[in-house]
């Protein structure tokens, strides 16, 4: 998708805090035009937001996160944003490490980015000392 002046367009869905005013004005310098939907398979959690600048921003020290559960009962209402490719690149700066953008199926048809909970996987097994002998 593109606008008239030529740039890349991206669809983002928010069931948070960029949704706010005051986080688009300071993550983007606008506010962002969207509409409402929901996204499919995904249940609604909490993280514990530690950076200060983040928690300043949003006003709130606890942010809701979502988590993919592939049971397309689940349901997560939000706002699907327009957003150029720049913009984001400012979202991922807003967003804490604790999150990753993925691209996500809408009740109302299509995908758009958003971000989930950051899946965490085990670190590879390896031998830290080249000289170790491997028993």
């Amino acid at each position: 998708m593109t606008t008239t002046e030529g740039q890349q367009m991206h669809q983002l869905f928010s069931y948070g805090t960029l949704q706010q005013e005051r986080v688009q004005l300071s993550t983007f310098g606008r506010l962002l035009q969207g509409h409402p939907d929901g996204i499919i398979g995904y249940i609604v959690t909490a993280i514990k937001i530690t950076d200060a600048k983040v928690v300043e921003v949003s006003g709130q020290a606890t942010h809701p996160m979502i988590r993919a559960t592939g049971n397309v009962r689940h349901r997560v209402p939000g706002t699907v944003f327009e957003v150029t490719e720049e913009e984001l690149s400012q979202a991922d700066a807003y967003e804490v490490d604790a999150y990753e953008r993925v691209k996500a199926p809408l009740e109302s048809g299509g995908r758009a980015w958003v971000y989930i909970e950051r899946r965490v996987s085990d670190p590879p097994l390896r031998n830290l000392d080249p000289k170790a002998e491997v028993k």
